[in-house]
């Protein structure tokens, strides 16, 4: 298979790597650099659980071609944890007991960034239509959506 040079950052850091013209990014995340905590669920973009930040955007993992990356600027949750971007969100969720399993956890945690950037103080209602692209089979919704008003009217848990 063609393996193609890019080069990209990733949580912060220069990354320079050679990716068959086939590999999803998901894949090189996880399985070349070890960041597992871009989960890989249905591989077809529908559940969320593969959502990282791509040049400040969400974005899914397992839909991108890592040779798309090259040139990008990526972060996953292992980057936005030690940076502390997402704390306060990181808080509410274990104050809420808004995650189960977490395996959905890092795709809901970066859809809620993204929302609360660009609408502050979302309603419930916001909230939810936000999330809809993230599956999560364990806690109904109910907490996730808590959590996040949370931080949204609070400024955190």
């Amino acid at each position: 298979m063609p393996m193609i040079p890019i080069v990209c950052t990733i949580n912060g850091e220069l990354v320079e790597a050679s990716v068959s013209t086939r590999e999803t990014l998901a894949d090189v995340l996880r399985d070349a650099l070890a960041l597992t905590a871009t989960h890989v669920g249905c591989e077809h973009g529908v559940c969320g659980a593969c959502t990282i930040l791509v040049d400040g955007r969400t974005a899914r993992a397992c839909l991108m071609l890592a040779a798309q990356a090259d040139g990008a600027v990526i972060e996953t949750l292992e980057g936005a944890t030690r940076n502390g971007r997402l704390a306060a969100l990181q808080k509410a969720f274990h104050a809420h007991a808004a995650l189960q399993c977490g395996f959905c956890t890092p795709g809901m945690l970066f859809t809620a960034a993204e929302l609360l950037a660009e609408e502050p103080a979302p309603t419930r209602e916001k909230i939810r239509e936000a999330l809809s692209g993230n599956f999560c089979r364990c806690t109904g919704y109910q907490a996730i959506v808590d959590a996040i008003e949370a931080v949204a009217t609070r400024g955190g848990a």
